[in-house]
């Protein structure tokens, strides 16, 4: 990606300093279009987990737009959001956000489980066995 990662609310958390300014007046369904198409290379390997039903036959979705935010991964069946973080999520401004964000999905009914990216370059195995935690609840 290009461009430095900076906090905005219109893309759901973060944006990419550059592409966030070229793109900034998509609607929610063209952005998260943008963000599948610009998945994070931890993204891209958790969603060759949850992809095509390989998880307990469920159905997720990527980068789906939920109220005003875009949410990394969703299953809608079990109610289930997964967000991946790098580390600007660490940042205080970020770790607040965040938090009125999982908030707000709390409140609209769904469970939010977050990794580290590298949770997921280190131990994949782990992210899937704790995602099965949650499915099967």
């Amino acid at each position: 990606m290009c461009g430095e990662l900076v906090p905005s609310p219109a893309w759901g958390g973060i944006g990419w300093g550059a592409v966030y300014d070229k793109h900034k007046n998509m609607n929610d369904i063209e952005k998260a279009r943008f963000l599948r198409k610009n998945m994070t290379k931890q993204e891209r390997q958790l969603w060759q987990f949850l992809r095509k039903k390989n998880i307990n036959n469920l159905k997720f979705r990527r980068q789906y737009p939920l109220g005003n935010y875009i949410v990394d991964f969703i299953c809608n069946e079990k109610k289930l959001i997964i967000e991946i973080d790098g580390g600007q999520h660490d940042e205080d401004k970020n770790i607040i956000y965040d938090l009125e964000r999982t908030k707000y999905l709390e409140i609209k009914g769904y469970k939010v489980i977050r990794f580290w990216n590298h949770d997921i370059d280190n131990n994949i195995e782990g992210v899937y066995q704790e995602i099965l935690k949650y499915l099967i609840e």
